[in-house]
């Protein structure tokens, strides 16, 4: 395997056995993280190393990159454990309801936040913005039932993350 590093070390471009692209890789926020450079040129596969580590970097500080789990990944995982474990217990309605309620609404909202960002302060943001008419009046404003239904679906949630150690507790949920 060929290998190269730019930028001071902190990035390695290499070329997999088998593979006419060049690869390239950075350890980050307590993780490896790598892509493919999608081109056989060296040249090029340092250039778009670069672009891509700064672009990485950026993310980094904007806290858009993390080395730990995200809301999306422990809705995921509620997702696989909740229909298997309520199969019989629940309506399968009521199953697709809360899978509904967190694709529509709680990941596009807290999909890409670090679990242990997610607080009553964001929660409340939630709230405010799901509350908040949009300007052309497109936008249907949720009841209360609705908004607790999606306040306790993110509860379960974060209580899935609780179990599996990603999250140390959950957060203050409760209305204001």
């Amino acid at each position: 395997m060929a290998k190269n590093t730019i930028l001071g070390g902190k990035v390695h471009i290499y070329r997999r056995e088998n593979s006419p692209n060049w690869q390239c890789s950075s350890f980050l926020a307590g993780r490896n993280h790598r892509t493919s450079t999608k081109t056989d040129s060296l040249s090029h596969a340092k250039e778009f190393a670069e672009d891509w580590y700064l672009g990485m970097r950026g993310k980094l500080r904007d806290g858009e990159l993390h080395g730990e789990k995200t809301f999306a990944d422990a809705a995921r995982k509620f997702e696989a454990e909740y229909e298997i474990l309520t199969e019989g217990e629940r309506n399968e309605r009521w199953v697709r309801d809360r899978f509904r309620r967190i694709n529509l609404h709680l990941i596009p909202f807290f999909g890409k936040m670090a679990l242990s960002t997610i607080n009553a302060g964001t929660v409340q943001e939630y709230r405010i913005s799901r509350l908040t008419k949009s300007e052309d009046g497109t936008k249907k404003i949720p009841s209360r039932s609705t908004l607790h239904h999606e306040t306790v679906t993110l509860r379960q949630v974060l209580k899935t993350a609780v179990r599996h150690g990603w999250l140390s507790a959950v957060p203050d949920v409760s209305a204001p």
